[in-house]
């Protein structure tokens, strides 16, 4: 039997409540494989340039203006969709019509994006690529908003929740390590590049993939996701346009965590982008085959150092874990960049295990496993201050509270992606897709 918050008026007064509401250790695990499955979709989306380049015609400056001026559409849909959130409450509760939704609605444009994009007229393509892609932003948005706030159902125990970002950061290395070695090592060389056939089987992986994911992310919180757990008791205050910008000006815990993690996001996404690594390994090493071996060689530890950290943010707090985590990132990082500066990266190699390849794995592991758990211990915070605005004012807003970080998330995503691609896309086709 569920443990339920007393909201007696002393509680209240101090902001913590005698008893919580928790979940079974499965049911957490469970659910954060909705952020799994929306990040092999995004995954996916970091190669549509190469797509929209190559096989569609598409100008590369082209392409990467218009995926960083999609973050306008963002800026209206986010909002729309959080509120959505927070007035749903039907027979399949509140998130799960989202989840559902979301990965249907990114299935069925990625589909259509790459599979179709460059069959249809010349003079239609770029309208045509637009179009799908700004349909694929909504259906993004509606997974990944519940993955932020669908934890205020699933537990309020602050020992419990850093659980959530335990089974979220083991399952985003292993899949980061995979996918690595997915693509470097058995995708690419199948397909002899970033062709049709590459994309077309990369898109089905994915496709069955995420909807596996979906699907179980979508029991674990099913028992959960219930009017009784929505708010004080069940009891909800309406939510409007107006209530949204109080709850920016008014919550400051949520707008310096709204700093903290956009800043952590950008340093993540320009560490995670697949030109960056293109140019990394196949351009400054010389050796793309060697990301894949790399990836594989980080995986084990990057889960020990992930184990440590969220750890350690059951034991002293989330917030004291997302500062050690990131000041770790800066250290190790600098490091990494130093070595690669004086030293001599073609001589990285795992044939040739010298003092540049083992320094280079070394801290590549070490940086790896850090930006981890600095990314994804925020999640947790997220549900945490969802809490304290509903302590304070009475508003439960968990959809506006996923939103405003899945739009920060997106943002930042897209931001760091259209850099990329605007400054090296022309360096990686010059070194690596032309051989």
């Amino acid at each position: 039997m569920e443990k339920v918050i007393d909201v007696h008026p002393d509680n209240l007064a101090t902001k913590r409540p005698s008893s919580y509401r928790t979940a079974k250790t499965w049911q957490i695990g469970a659910f954060a494989l909705n952020n799994t499955a929306t990040n092999i979709f995004m995954f996916l989306m970091t190669f549509v340039s190469y797509y929209a380049t190559g096989i569609v015609g598409l100008g590369t400056v082209l392409v990467s203006t218009l995926i960083t001026g999609s973050r306008l559409w963002d800026g209206i849909t986010d909002p729309i969709v959080g509120l959505w959130i927070d007035k749903t409450d039907g027979k399949l509760g509140k998130f799960r019509p989202f989840m559902i939704a979301g990965y249907v609605v990114m299935t069925i444009t990625v589909l259509l994006i790459f599979f179709t994009n460059h069959l249809v007229p010349q003079n239609v393509r770029l309208i045509y690529f637009v179009l799908l892609y700004a349909i694929y932003i909504v259906g993004y948005t509606f997974q990944t908003a519940c993955t932020k706030s669908g934890q205020t159902v699933l537990t309020n125990d602050p020992n419990q929740r850093p659980l959530f970002s335990t089974f979220d950061l083991s399952y985003t290395s292993l899949f980061f390590a995979g996918a690595a070695i997915y693509i470097s090592n058995y995708l690419e060389p199948k397909h002899g590049g970033f062709n049709i056939d590459f994309f077309s089987e990369f898109v089905l992986t994915v496709v069955l993939a995420a909807g596996l994911l979906t699907l179980l992310a979508t029991i674990g919180i099913w028992k959960h996701d219930k009017t009784e757990n929505f708010g004080t008791g069940g009891k909800q205050e309406k939510i409007g346009l107006k209530d949204m910008f109080a709850i920016l000006k008014g919550n400051r815990p949520l707008q310096m965590l709204i700093v903290a993690a956009a800043t952590d996001k950008l340093a993540l996404t320009v560490a995670n982008n697949s030109i960056v690594m293109v140019l990394l390994f196949g351009v400054v090493i010389g050796d793309y085959g060697l990301y894949g071996q790399m990836s594989a060689y980080t995986m084990i530890p990057s889960l020990l150092i992930i184990q440590v950290g969220t750890r350690y943010a059951r034991k002293l707090g989330s917030k004291q874990a997302l500062v050690v985590s990131t000041w770790a990132c800066i250290i190790v990082y600098s490091a990494l960049f130093v070595l690669l500066w004086l030293g001599d990266p073609s001589t990285i190699s795992f044939s040739n295990m010298s003092f540049m390849t083992i320094a280079f794995l070394v801290l590549f592991i070490l940086g790896n496993g850090v930006r981890t758990v600095a990314g994804g211990i925020v999640i947790p915070m997220i549900p945490d201050i969802t809490d304290y605005e509903t302590y304070k004012t009475g508003r439960y807003a968990p959809g506006v509270m996923g939103t405003i970080f899945s739009f920060v998330d997106k943002m930042i995503s897209s931001f760091g992606q259209s850099q990329m691609n605007r400054h090296c896309m022309k360096k990686v086709h010059e070194n690596i897709l032309s051989r």
